[in-house]
């Protein structure tokens, strides 16, 4: 485990959970500060390292000179690429959490690095993972409303509110030197968005640091994309921010017979035919949050064991990090930005 925050921790029970006592887990750790956190991120007494029954190696060398068979990195994300590749150097499997990185630096030689020594890499996109979304995609698949024409996906949640244990001026989704912005810290939306209606050939982001909130990154964006889906060019609308109480996350899919609303956060899917008869409604209001990482887990450790293979490899991270970054850059320039993906 590389980083013991709120999703090191999450990953490491979940891996636990899994395994039992077939786990040994290192911990490699730059900070140790971290309160111990549930899975409802209440923070409680004690050490994130001892509450995991996990050794602490005082350095990343020292943890990849004990060769273990995979490496977690669940550190700030401008540390992510730096810390894969030293890991995929050693000869470990890599479980990635999103982003892949903060820049495109790096990214092309660390593919070619990870296909090179046939490792197993995995970029936790947990979106993926909930039946909700994979309901969406088979729905989809079916066309039974036509053609798709537009989609406006939506996702809005109050920055200070994410962590009531820590200063959210000091998180990494805060500051630019860690890789903090709504663009590559809520990168979700850009992949499961990418994943259901293909990825962008082109997209134009307007917004930035608009609120009062003491951050040095952008904290409103809206993106519009271009996707091919059915060989025609759509539009897809991303709107992200960190601002709005309560939290929102949806998707609303505009078809040549039809429209199609979901609510992630509130786990339903309904449809509706041109006549504005209900023609889905599905609630998956009863999953539980943390069966997502589960599942992702759960794979990871299929594909360890040569049992599948990677569902979202380090070369399908790179693509929806292609995206947001391409979004950075327009936001920047105010200029489309043709996506480049590799």
């Amino acid at each position: 485990m590389v980083g013991l925050g709120a999703i090191g921790q999450r990953h490491a029970r979940n891996f636990r959970t899994l395994l039992g006592d077939q786990l040994e887990l290192l911990a490699f750790r730059s900070r140790r500060n971290a309160p111990v956190l549930n899975d409802k991120m209440e923070a409680v007494a004690g050490d994130p390292a001892a509450s995991l029954n996990a050794r602490v190696i005082s350095t990343l060398e020292n943890a990849l000179d004990d060769k273990p068979h995979a490496v977690v990195i669940s550190n700030p994300s401008s540390l992510h690429l730096k810390t894969a590749r030293a890991a995929v150097e050693a000869g470990c499997a890599v479980f990635i959490e999103k982003p892949l990185s903060h820049s495109w630096d790096g990214v092309p030689e660390f593919l070619e690095l990870a296909e090179r020594k046939k490792v197993v890499t995995f970029v936790a996109y947990q979106w993926r993972f909930h039946p909700l979304v994979q309901a969406l995609k088979r729905f989809l698949e079916a066309r039974p409303l036509g053609r798709i024409v537009s989609v406006q996906a939506t996702y809005g949640e109050y920055l200070p509110g994410w962590h009531a244990y820590e200063d959210y001026r000091q998180s990494y989704a805060a500051r630019a030197e860690l890789g903090g912005g709504v663009l590559l810290t809520q990168i979700h939306d850009f992949d499961y968005l990418g994943w259901l209606f293909g990825w962008p050939k082109q997209v134009f982001s307007v917004g930035g640091h608009l609120s009062d909130l003491e951050i040095d990154v952008e904290d409103v964006a809206d993106t519009l994309c271009t996707c091919e889906v059915d060989e025609r060019m759509i539009p897809v609308h991303v709107h992200q921010d960190y601002l709005q109480k309560p939290g929102v996350r949806r998707c609303e899919i505009i078809a040549e017979r039809g429209r199609v609303h979901v609510d992630l956060i509130g786990a339903t899917l309904k449809a509706f035919d041109a006549t504005g008869k209900c023609v889905r409604d599905e609630n998956f209001s009863t999953f539980v949050r943390n069966e997502m990482f589960l599942s992702e887990a759960r794979h990871f450790l299929e594909c360890l064991r040569g049992e599948q293979e990677s569902l979202i490899p380090a070369a399908e991270g790179a693509r929806s990090l292609a995206v947001a970054l391409a979004a950075k850059t327009s936001l920047k320039s105010g200029q489309a930005q043709y996506v480049d993906l590799y």
